[in-house]
């Protein structure tokens, strides 16, 4: 039993070897074992609850998403700030003795990095605010693009259609101007230009314009303050300037750039098959002088005889309609594939 009591007294005296001071107190080996242990226990804890906090909330509807991934962070970052404390509570430290120390030493990170403490201030901020969440479609002024994937604690991660990921730092969110496009709302509602030539029938233009806007299956149905139309806005140069006004689903809200090509598309196809003519640029050339020669004389330099008559049935502005073959609507495609889900990846 003698050799054990001794093991044992070695044991106990190795874990109450003295390290050093720090404010008043003293560190052993024990304590600053016990404080790891404590910090990484904790830092796993975090990791595992956000993962399964994360699952939870790929699983969810989309209301309910920005509110799990704001008690996904308070619980990751509540768990790691319980543990360091702890952590150094069991190592012997007293905390209340180092707050002047600790106090000096702020003021000097403060200064050092008031950049990173900006951004984690604004980081809170977005997640607290709820003016834009994960999972929104934004603009941002300086023209990027796409949904929030993830608000750090330094920086925010956007997706675009394109697939590429950019980091914004969270005070651009706060500072600058930023455009939500959808805030407390599924959709809202989009303008598309379109021209076709004078003497078209507008009644015609309107009525296949909407049509084939109706039946796209990125249109969301008609109520009473969500009706699709078509306006006449302007008389061109080169033909009557229609816009349509849709309201889109909120996937195709999502895509921009290919909710617009696909509505382009469903118009041209819409109008090749009733018939109506799209303006092409043409230019009239009215030749008054040629090699020092005027009028007729010009005219018959050119080995000319008189004017000529227009070509009825060549030029395309005479031709007959076609019927054109039903086109493949690449952009419609795009915007029926299932949308970005902000959970899609490991955190």
């Amino acid at each position: 039993m003698l050799p054990d009591l001794e093991k044992l007294g070695d044991v106990d005296r190795l874990e109450g070897a003295r390290l050093f001071s720090l404010g008043g107190s003293a560190i052993t080996l024990g304590g600053a074992v016990s404080g790891a242990v404590i910090i990484v226990v904790a830092f796993i804890l975090a990791k595992i609850l956000g993962r399964i906090l994360g699952r939870v909330r790929e699983r969810s509807p989309q209301k309910t998403t920005a509110a799990l991934y704001v008690l996904e962070k308070l619980v990751v970052y509540g768990l790691i700030v319980f543990g360091v404390i702890s952590g150094l509570s069991a190592a012997g430290l007293n905390l209340s003795s180092l707050a002047v120390f600790a106090g000096a030493i702020g003021i000097g990170i403060g200064l050092g990095l008031q950049g990173v403490v900006k951004e984690f201030v604004s980081g809170l901020f977005l997640i607290f605010d709820r003016m834009v969440s994960v999972g929104d479609y934004v603009e941002l002024e300086a023209g990027v693009r796409g949904a929030i994937m993830e608000i750090g604690p330094r920086a925010t991660r956007i997706r675009t259609n394109d697939n590429v990921n950019i980091i914004v730092p969270n005070s651009a969110f706060i500072e600058d101007r930023v455009t939500n496009w959808t805030l407390k709302g599924d959709t809202r509602r989009i303008h598309v230009p379109f021209s076709v030539a004078y003497g078209a029938d507008r009644g015609r233009v309107r009525d296949a314009v909407l049509a084939a806007a109706r039946a796209s299956p990125f249109t969301l149905p008609e109520t009473e303050a969500r009706k699709s139309q078509v306006w006449l806005v302007a008389f061109g140069e080169r033909g009557l300037d229609f816009e349509l006004l849709v309201w889109p689903t909120r996937a195709a809200v999502k895509r921009p750039a290919g909710m617009h090509a696909a509505y382009t598309w469903l118009i041209a196809d819409a109008l090749d098959a009733a018939g109506i003519e799209v303006p092409f640029p043409q230019t009239d050339v009215r030749l008054r002088s040629l090699f020092g020669r005027e009028g007729e004389d010009a005219i018959e330099a050119l080995g000319a005889t008189g004017r000529r008559e227009p070509r009825v049935g060549r030029d395309p502005q005479f031709e007959e309609p076609r019927a054109h073959p039903p086109s493949t609507n690449d952009a419609a495609s795009e915007i029926l594939a299932p949308p970005i889900d902000p959970a899609d990846e490991e955190g």
